[in-house]
């Protein structure tokens, strides 16, 4: 790399770092508070919160880098054209084209980043914060198993213990259910037992009585049991659950096995993309990168501003993305159109280069 490929790499390494920080930053924060209020609330130790966060951070760096090299080719090219330097670089001879190179490499970087955080982080990062949210949700006894004090294990679930014995038996239990928009039913019972089992933790409660209060007719229905038992595992979530497409290491996705996709329940299609995505989506970078020079460079001085051209490029952005959501759907129902995936990288790329031509020609113009 010559002097000047250096020089711009240096300056959009830094503006990448900062925006980089500060945008996984926000992402957090506005993540850990939601964890914080979800976990803290059900009782969950200050280590479970730390260590939620930290596994949910492979997934907001994938998201937060791309935008970051957007921001980061933006602002560096606005920095060189206001300040006359591609204006002198050109006046050397130096085409377009050829400043765009270090352009190239830094969304490469970026690019093989991604790579690594999609093929190998994430799915380890995924995998094990499924699990640990699975350990978290099955382990209500803990939660639970408080006396004398109302708790709110879900929306619309109200459970309260009046006494805890040594043995663990429960008595005086209250359990109210008000999920449903059409009746409310109101368990109490003299003792109650929390019991795993495979399928979910099951609440069996002994000598009681069920009131069933109906909200459209505002009938009010009483039923005693002798025993009764009231499954948790809608509150615990689902016991066994298979794995996710997005958790599945990537040498698992080339030819999946009728038993993967039986766990995961999703189709050879939709493993097919989720398997170009993780080598496609990496170079996203590049083509944003690209983009926000481009749309810089088109637009060329101008004393009044650059607000046109980066409203452009924003634009631009905005439809790659749509347009990469738009295929999506369409790859995912044939594994012979998994290809669509690669379209809006191509079609980034290729209008990021005729803008760049385009600032070519108008300089040859004025010439």
């Amino acid at each position: 790399m010559t002097r000047l490929d250096r020089y711009i790499l240096a300056q959009l390494l830094w503006v990448f770092g900062f925006f980089s920080l500060v945008l996984v930053s926000v992402y957090w924060v506005n993540r850990a508070v939601r964890l914080f209020d979800q976990l803290i609330s059900d009782g969950q130790p200050m280590s479970v919160f730390l260590e939620f966060t930290a596994l949910s951070l492979p997934m907001l760096i994938r998201t937060v880098l791309p935008i970051s090299a957007f921001v980061a080719a933006t602002y560096v090219t606005y920095q060189l054209v206001r300040n006359s330097e591609i204006a002198v670089l050109q006046a050397a001879g130096i085409s377009p084209f050829r400043i765009a190179r270090p352009i190239v490499v830094f969304g490469l970087i970026v690019a093989a980043f991604l790579t690594v955080l999609m093929n190998f982080l994430i799915p380890e990062a995924r995998a094990e914060l499924s699990r640990r949210q699975s350990e978290v949700a099955q382990n209500l006894t803990a939660g639970l198993l408080q006396d004398g004090v109302f708790q709110h294990p879900a929306d619309g679930i109200t459970f309260f213990i009046t006494e805890i014995t040594p043995e663990g038996a429960m008595r005086g239990i209250y359990l109210s259910d008000a999920r449903s928009q059409l009746q409310r039913i109101d368990y109490t019972a003299r003792t109650a037992l929390i019991v795993p089992e495979d399928t979910g933790p099951k609440l069996v409660m002994i000598d009681g009585q069920a009131q069933i209060h109906d909200r459209r007719t505002g009938r009010l229905s009483v039923t005693g049991f002798g025993d009764f038992t009231y499954d948790l595992s809608a509150l615990a979530g689902p016991a066994g659950r298979g794995r996710s497409v997005q958790e599945l290491p990537t040498t698992s996705l080339f030819s999946p096995s009728p038993a993967l996709l039986a766990e995961t329940g999703a189709s050879a299609a939709q493993m097919r993309f989720e398997l170009v995505s993780r080598f496609v989506d990496g170079f996203a970078a590049v083509a944003a990168a690209l983009i926000g020079f481009g749309a810089l460079m088109a637009g060329g001085f101008s004393r009044l501003g650059f607000w046109k051209e980066i409203v452009l490029a924003v634009v631009l952005m905005a439809l790659v993305q749509t347009l990469n959501n738009a295929l999506a759907g369409t790859a995912m129902r044939d594994p012979a159109l998994s290809w669509l995936g690669v379209v809006p990288l191509l079609l980034a790329v290729a209008t990021a280069l005729g803008l760049v031509g385009w600032s070519t020609r108008k300089r040859r113009v004025r010439a």
